[in-house]
């Protein structure tokens, strides 16, 4: 397995194999503290986020198993896997509100559970369930978010006025969040994870419930985002967004990295056709099917 930039990473399964593997494909492994029941390496130079054996346990069960990624600078990636798989436990680990029962991550080249503030001053977020303060108009929200990032009041003002107006909520910004649409509300959650400028963006279902408008908006932000160099890590389940988006994709089942790389990677690997969509490509790796006799099991 090993760990250079044009080859897919796959999911650890030995950890002692792995660990080899990692430090024979650039990533330097050093003593785990006692926090990381396994080896941690540090991650290339020009790593976004890395993960490293990341694992999570819930009692008997595991949510994630032992999860190795590497996700470029610039890179916008796609996070994919049916209902269940692990993809917003992996976010919730990679972002510092749930802590790996093992393994590491790291983002912007810092390890987000032994410098969280560090960590968390390079990451935005926009989770899929938002808790926002209703009770602010949705100006009040994004400069309260710039608050907690510790930026001037002037430069607060000056980003939140600029974000607003990118977003199309300069009409609305007085107005209180309460009263927002479902695609407001994301929007003013999206500006609220911009305004500190973060390197890296994680999106879990940013596109759900909203309308083609709102969609439409937040779409053409990204990818300015992306050419200006962020980071995006992406999680959804709308398959034609996430093909017309991401540079490349890495596929989650049972709490394991089962596949990652482009399109034409994946695709390859599927022992799909060219012209092959996201989708049959998704179906074919997770090993989902048709179901035998369609309605007929209605009659």
């Amino acid at each position: 397995m090993s760990m250079m930039p044009d080859q897919p990473l796959q999911a650890i399964g030995d950890p002692a194999a792995a660990y080899a593997a990692a430090a024979s494909g650039g990533m330097r492994p050093v003593a785990g503290p006692a926090a990381y029941p396994l080896p941690v390496a540090f991650p290339p130079p020009d790593a976004a986020v890395a993960t490293w054996g990341l694992t999570r346990t819930f009692g008997q069960r595991v949510a994630v198993n032992g999860l190795s990624l590497v996700v470029r600078r610039g890179e916008f990636f796609g996070f994919l896997g049916p209902n269940g798989a692990g993809k917003s436990t992996t976010i919730k680990m990679m972002v510092g509100l749930l802590r790996p029962s093992a393994g590491a991550v790291f983002v912007a080249g810092v390890d987000v559970w032994r410098d969280p503030l560090r960590a968390k001053s390079e990451i935005g977020v926009l989770p899929e369930q938002l808790n926002l303060y209703e009770r602010l108009s949705g100006r009040e929200m994004v400069e309260f978010a710039g608050r907690l990032y510790d930026l001037p009041r002037p430069e607060v003002r000056r980003r939140a006025a600029a974000l607003l107006d990118v977003l199309g909520l300069t009409p609305d910004a007085d107005k209180l969040v309460v009263d927002y649409s479902v695609g407001m509300r994301k929007k003013v959650a999206l500006a609220a994870a911009l305004i500190h400028r973060p390197q890296v963006l994680f999106l879990d279902e940013p596109f759900e419930g909203i309308d083609p408008v709102s969609s439409r908006t937040i779409r053409d932000i990204l990818r300015d985002l992306t050419a200006a160099g962020t980071t995006i890590f992406f999680s959804s389940h709308i398959m034609e967004v996430v093909e017309r988006l991401c540079t490349r994709v890495g596929i989650i089942a049972d709490g394991r990295l089962v596949a990652e790389g482009t399109l034409a990677d994946l695709r390859a690997r599927a022992g799909q056709a060219g012209d092959a969509t996201l989708e049959d490509v998704f179906l074919k790796v997770i090993g989902a099917g048709k179901r035998e006799g369609g309605l007929e099991c209605l009659e």
